[in-house]
Order: C-alpha cells, then structure tokens, then sequence
C-alpha cells in the first residue's frame, strides 16, 4: 500500500467509528424514549428529559475523547504522507492507533477498565513516537 492508500484507509476507518458512535446515541434516545430537544421527543413520541440518559452521555464521552486525538493523529499523518517517509513504518503507526482506538471505545461505551486506559496509552504512545520521527525526520533534518 502506498502512504496515501494508508492514510486514506485510517481516515475513513476512524470516520466509521466515530459514526458508530452516534448510532449508539441515536439508539440509545429512542431505546429510553427520552429526548432533551422538544422537537425530538415530538418526532419519536417521546419524553422531554432534562438531561441525556446514562447510555447516551457516555457515548458522548467517548466521542469527546476521539475529537482530543484522532484529528491530531490525522493531521501528523498527512505532514508523514507528505514527507514521503517509510510507508511500513507508517502502516504500524496507524494500525495500532486504529485498533487502540476502537477498543478504547468499546471499553468506554461498556466501562471497561483498565484495558480502556490501557488502550487510550497505547494510542497516545503511538501519536508520540510519530511525533518524535517527524521531528527528527522531518524538522532536524
């Protein structure tokens, strides 16, 4: 696979993902038949709550936790794509944040601990050692 091939297929993988999350929010409303927007609960027939139910807010969580990495994971990828550096090298770096990732949100949405904050590492330690190659590949040299 090429870089760009690699990146690409990140990109849209975590894309699925965070989609994912939303169809769990969006379950999760019509499951409880609570809605927080009038509008909402009237379309679905429904109930107007004052707040999210459990199930919804967690999700939300975790997709808060996804907007904290995953665009600057992306955004580092695309300054690799474009520095042209070692495709195979490239490949693991967004092999494992993609599966860390998943499994950080299948853990938040479950309360799975510590393999939630295990995979959270994981995928931190990752975007780090990208960040370290850049900086000596990319800005050092």
């Amino acid at each position: 696979m090429t870089l760009l091939q690699i990146y690409a297929l990140t990109a849209i993988i975590l894309t699925l993902k965070m989609s994912a999350i939303s169809v769990v929010q969006g379950l999760a409303r019509t499951r409880t038949g609570l809605f927080i927007n009038p509008e909402d609960a009237r379309t679905f027939g429904a109930q107007t709550a004052a707040e999210e139910a459990p199930t919804v807010k967690r999700a939300a969580r975790a997709w808060h936790n996804d907007l904290e990495n995953i665009p600057i994971f992306l955004i580092l990828g695309w300054i690799y794509v474009t520095a042209g550096l070692s495709a195979t090298t490239f490949f693991i770096y967004c092999a494992i944040f993609v599966v860390a990732r998943i499994v950080h949100t299948i853990c938040y949405l479950n309360g799975i601990q510590p393999l939630r904050t295990i995979a959270f590492t994981l995928g931190a330690l990752t975007t780090f050692a990208m960040v370290v190659q850049l900086l000596i590949k990319v800005v050092v040299a």
